[in-house]
């Protein structure tokens, strides 16, 4: 049952757009409708506030965003105090920068139109059905996600003006063509280098410590060595897919959808319109007198239009419904076949419309969309079957808070339960952000341990749910000395060694650069490897970083510096010879692209670094 509804759920495109959607919304404010109070805001900017729910739901964000890039280093570094701090700061950036950018947005007086709306929602595939807006989708999706339609219109519009004002920014930039083929000559350099590695790893293993160095560092950075709070819980799993499905869909139900979702198979009437655009108006007087002379109009429109696009089509601009038609053309009341217009004044000079023809309104028959209104009635009448069985769980869970025994009763499923895990390593069953904070929330555990209550019915990608019961609870706390004792012992040689290095390295950059550099080398026991060629277009590390940010050799004397590899060796880097970069012609049409782009950036961050410095911006919560 339900397979449709599965491999929407987990289609790349959904998560995107409900990713683009609930991020949006916390970004913009909807959040903030849930909490509101100056006890409840993380932040005020200009006197708008930013809710603590709107901070938490941003710093989770991002604390996916980093656990999907560090993969299996991600614990390592969530349980670092100072690196998540860091990270809610940063998310608290974001939401001040959005929250400044859309104000600007409101005070220029940009605004999206009712119909600009309605268009963005009904061209996001979510709410499409074989490609067409579907109404009840759209219904059953804002039911699933808990969206408001009120709070999503008003976050398309937030969406839509914010476009507006990035617009402002691209596509207007000039670049001199003496300035790109700068930029492209700078982008397209290379350098000739070599390198010397001063091993982190061998220069560990030469030092050594002291028990009191060790304890020492353990009492100094004990919020380094927490054990998470961990827990052991039992759940059960709604999974749609498992379900099974005997709904019969009759032929009078399709029909009654049909005849009430009618608009749904109707194609409206079309016009195809073609068009004439001069400077002024004295040219089209005459254009329009040709015209009612028997001028051919295409003819005209080749060879009079000042619109290119147009006028490379005998000045057909394609067909269009009533909804799409600008206002121009309907101010002209065309009405026939062949029939054109008065000279029309508009921004871009003077237009003569004409109307080419006309395609009457096609409903399609219901024989012809009877298997689609069959797979979309199943689908929904699924939908709810599986949405019903998640309240009747939900009803027994709440009812009976003493185990998940009427839960699994009215579910029909046996619980699962886990052994011990901290929300950085859940069951893999279990891997969904709204699971792990439910099972940690106030809710389930607090400083006594377990509350002895029963999560509400979560429901997760649409088509799965589960309901959680903490069984036992371990307390975050600091591990003892002996368990973390080798690894406090790596630390802190490898503290020593990265001075060690550190100074190693000084010295060495000191001889090479008063001519001794063999003799150092010689003595480090280290030497440079063979010369090799790097791009700024290659893939970037710090060794290529630092050695364009190195300056040009002179008199044929090499330069010097030195980098940390991603394995923190310190390397030393020799820069032999800097070769110009050598555009072709073809290459400066794609950089003139990205030169303007960056000119578009700059331009953004030049308007933010100014709201930021007229901007009356307090924090008052980062918890």
């Amino acid at each position: 049952m339900m397979d449709n509804l599965r491999t929407a759920a987990n289609s790349p495109v959904l998560k995107i757009v409900l990713g683009v959607i609930m991020v949006s919304f916390v970004l913009t404010g909807v959040g903030g409708y849930l909490i509101s109070g100056s006890a409840n805001d993380a932040a005020e900017v200009n006197g708008q506030p930013i809710s603590r729910a709107q901070l938490q739901q941003a710093f989770q964000q991002e604390r996916q965003t980093m656990q999907e890039r560090l993969g299996d280093r991600f614990s390592e570094v969530a349980s670092n105090e100072q690196t998540m701090n860091q990270l809610r700061r940063q998310a608290l950036e974001n939401l001040i920068n959005v929250s400044l950018f859309n104000q600007y947005a409101n005070k220029l007086g940009l605004s999206a139109s009712d119909a600009q709306i309605k268009q963005s929602i009904f061209e996001m595939p979510i709410f499409q059905v074989d490609g067409q807006f579907n109404s009840d989708r759209y219904r059953a999706v804002l039911a699933q996600y808990n969206i408001n339609a009120d709070n999503l219109a008003q976050q398309i519009g937030q969406d839509l003006v914010r476009e507006q004002l990035g617009n402002t920014f691209s596509g207007t930039e000039f670049a001199l063509p003496s300035e790109v083929k700068a930029y492209a000559e700078l982008i397209m350099q290379k350098r000739d280098i070599r390198s010397a590695t001063l091993s982190l790893a061998d220069m560990q293993k030469k030092q050594t410590v002291t028990e009191q160095e060790l304890q020492d560092y353990y009492h100094s950075n004990q919020s380094s060595f927490l054990s998470p709070e961990k827990v052991k819980v039992s759940y059960i799993k709604l999974d749609a897919a498992n379900m099974s499905s005997d709904v019969k869909i009759t032929d009078e139900e399709i029909k009654t959808y049909y005849e009430q979702n009618l608009k749904n198979f109707t194609q409206p009437q079309q016009q195809q319109y073609s068009m004439i655009q001069v400077a002024t108006p004295e040219e089209a007087a005459e254009i329009e007198s040709a015209l009612k002379q028997g001028a051919d109009f295409a003819t005209l429109a080749s060879e009079k239009s000042t619109d290119k696009f147009s006028a490379a089509n005998k000045g057909v601009i394609g067909w269009m419904e009533a909804t799409s038609t600008p206002s121009e053309i309907i101010d002209a009341n065309l009405t026939e076949k062949g029939q054109f217009s008065a000279p029309i004044k508009s921004t871009a000079g003077y237009i003569i419309f004409r109307l080419d023809d006309i395609k009457p309104e096609v409903i399609k028959p219901l024989d012809q969309v009877k298997s689609q209104i069959e797979t979309t009635l199943r689908q929904d009448s699924e939908i709810k079957q599986f949405y019903d069985l998640q309240q009747k769980v939900s009803d027994a869970a709440t009812n009976d808070n003493e185990s998940l025994i009427s839960a699994e009763e009215a579910a029909g499923i046996k619980k699962v339960t886990t052994d011990w895990f901290d929300r950085n390593n859940p069951p893999q069953e279990l891997n969904f952000n709204k699971v792990i904070a439910e099972i940690f929330s106030d809710r389930l555990v607090d400083a006594n341990g377990t509350t002895g209550l029963n999560s509400d019915v979560i429901n997760v990608e649409g088509d799965r749910a589960f309901v959680i019961r903490v069984d036992e609870y371990k307390p975050e706390a600091v591990q003892p000395f002996d368990s973390v004792k080798q690894e406090i012992t790596d630390l802190v040689k490898r503290q020593k060694a990265e001075v060690a290095l550190q100074a190693e390295s000084t010295k060495l950059l000191a001889a090479l650069k008063d001519g001794k550099g063999e003799a150092a080398l010689t003595e480090a026991g280290v030497h440079f490897d063979a010369s090799k060629t790097v791009t700024r277009l290659e893939q970037q590390n710090p060794i290529v970083d630092t050695a364009f940010s190195m300056p040009e050799p002179q008199e044929d004397k090499p330069t010097f510096a030195s980098a940390r590899d991603s394995l923190g060796n310190v390397v030393i880097i020799q820069l032999d010879k800097v070769i110009a970069g050598q555009p072709e012609d073809q290459d400066l049409q794609g950089f003139a692209q990205q030169y303007k782009a960056l000119m578009s950036a700059a331009m953004q961050e030049t308007l933010m670094i100014n709201l930021r410095d007229n901007a009356k911006v307090e924090v008052l919560n980062l918890e």
